[in-house]
């Protein structure tokens, strides 16, 4: 089958993209190639990977050619960047998925479009008093990251509401994983501690996330494009931390005493996510230990 991968070069879309490969289907990338972006993250084992340079907002027909399934990775997605400008999240977030929806729905052959959303679109749980939230939960975006994805999420169900577009909607928690950024909360951590560098903390540094290896979400997004599931699901893993828990977590791992920096808390920083599904969830394979430990054996 041919898949159309959207941020096939980012650090989720390119593990989405491994995982196509070692499969053997063949792939068109679509990336325009931001500083979140690496092409060395695609370990393409044959001739089965294609790639366009291009911005999802300008992306064609002609770009593109046929495809069964679209998965649209790509997004603005660092919260701290959107507080700073949240234009690109706007044009990229909302307008790009517009536009992929545009092409996708004129498409004769497609069997799925698959827009990858967050478990920040349901907002602090905190504020609600919720232990969790289900596909059913309301939206209460906190960011204009998380606020144009939410929008994307009712830009694809109007589509499918109004053409008949079969689609899913994954709404996944936090991962981590081998090639993220720099600039993400885990390898920061990592490094700050092995160079025994101050670590920026936020406010109390009491923020709970549920974490999810990488590898075990894109497994889980294929098995549902295929399956003949249509609509929502959050996929997380049951398993959340603070991040003072995580900070503390790589002290011990490394042997060193972490240094804190505590700061100003981000504007409107939300204190607790957590997700819960109502179908079946993926099969976790590493927890964040197990991969802390193994990333910080290669430091070291």
């Amino acid at each position: 089958m041919r898949v159309v991968v959207t941020g096939g070069f980012g650090f989720i879309g390119s593990s989405f993209v491994n995982y196509l490969d070692s499969l053997g289907h063949n792939v068109l990338i679509v990336d325009k190639l931001t500083y979140a972006a690496d092409i060395e993250n695609v370990n393409a084992a044959g001739n089965t990977i294609l790639a366009v340079e291009k911005d999802i907002c300008d992306i064609t027909a002609e770009d593109i050619g046929d495809y069964e399934y679209l998965v649209n990775f790509a997004a603005e997605s660092h919260v701290d960047n959107s507080i700073e400008d949240g234009r690109p999240f706007v044009r990229s977030n909302i307008e790009g998925t517009f536009n992929l929806l545009e092409l996708a729905r004129k498409n004769k052959n497609l069997k799925k479009f698959i827009q990858i959303s967050t478990d920040e679109v349901y907002g602090d749980l905190k504020d609600l008093k919720m232990r969790y939230a289900q596909e059913q939960s309301p939206l209460r975006p906190s960011s204009y990251y998380s606020s144009t994805k939410a929008a994307a999420d009712m830009l694809v169900q109007a589509c499918a509401r109004t053409y008949n577009l079969p689609y899913l909607i994954t709404r996944t928690c936090n991962n981590f994983g081998s090639n993220q950024h720099k600039e993400k909360f885990i390898p920061v951590i990592i490094d700050n501690v092995i160079n025994e560098k101050p670590i920026p903390v936020y406010g109390d540094g009491q923020q709970s996330r549920e974490w999810i290896w990488v590898e075990d979400n894109v497994k889980h997004i294929f098995n549902l494009m295929v399956s003949d599931y249509k609509g929502i699901q959050n996929i997380g893993s049951k398993t959340s931390y603070k991040n003072l828990e995580i900070i503390n977590m790589v002290s011990k791992i490394v042997g060193k005493k972490v240094k804190y920096k505590f700061v100003s808390d981000r504007l409107g920083h939300d204190k607790l996510y957590r997700i819960k599904s109502q179908y079946d969830q993926p099969i976790i394979t590493k927890t964040l230990k197990q991969f802390l430990t193994e990333e910080i054996c290669k430091y070291l």
